[in-house]
């Protein structure tokens, strides 16, 4: 009785252990997961233009703010253009959208989930998550995205958290 009974527990714990493994595997693991810390820091603006000349808007944003155009390219239907010698390494692009203009800011992380679940208990909601960022809304109603950590070795020192 008492080696079926162990044998049955052994049993049951070997089966527990592998769907454990199984479930561990077959899931992407993020720092968040494991809990890990993460980093994030702020990697640029966005000038969301509502326009059918995005060459012309480009222009108009590398006149005023003195930062040329370095590279025009395209995502599917998204249009942008970078712009280059922009203080402490940040990334400014002025982008073709189909909402009212606007300026968004860019945060930049190592984990998105984590980052967003980290936005959220300061208030901000998720709104959508789109091809690779997630786009959030702030307490007061700001847009701005979350994307992925490009240079971590240039510009400011991210934040990590915990």
């Amino acid at each position: 009785m008492i080696g079926d009974s162990q044998g049955q527990s052994i049993a049951t714990t070997a089966t527990h252990d592998a769907r454990a493994a199984s479930a561990f595997f077959e899931s992407p693991i993020t720092n968040h997961d494991l809990e890990m810390p993460h980093r994030s820091r702020l990697a640029g603006f966005i000038i969301d233009c509502e326009t059918g000349d995005l060459d012309a808007a480009a222009s108009f944003w590398s006149g005023a703010l003195g930062m040329p155009v370095a590279e025009r390219y395209a995502e599917g239907e998204a249009e942008y253009a970078r712009l280059s010698n922009t203080p402490a390494h940040l990334h400014v692009e002025v982008q073709k959208v189909r909402h009212p203009s606007r300026v968004h800011l860019d945060i930049e992380t190592d984990d998105l989930d984590a980052e967003a679940a980290r936005l959220e208990a300061l208030g901000a909601r998720k709104i959508e998550f789109r091809k690779r960022w997630w786009i959030m809304q702030a307490p007061t109603g700001q847009r701005f995205c979350i994307v992925r950590m490009q240079h971590p070795e240039t510009g400011a020192a991210p934040n990590v958290w915990p």
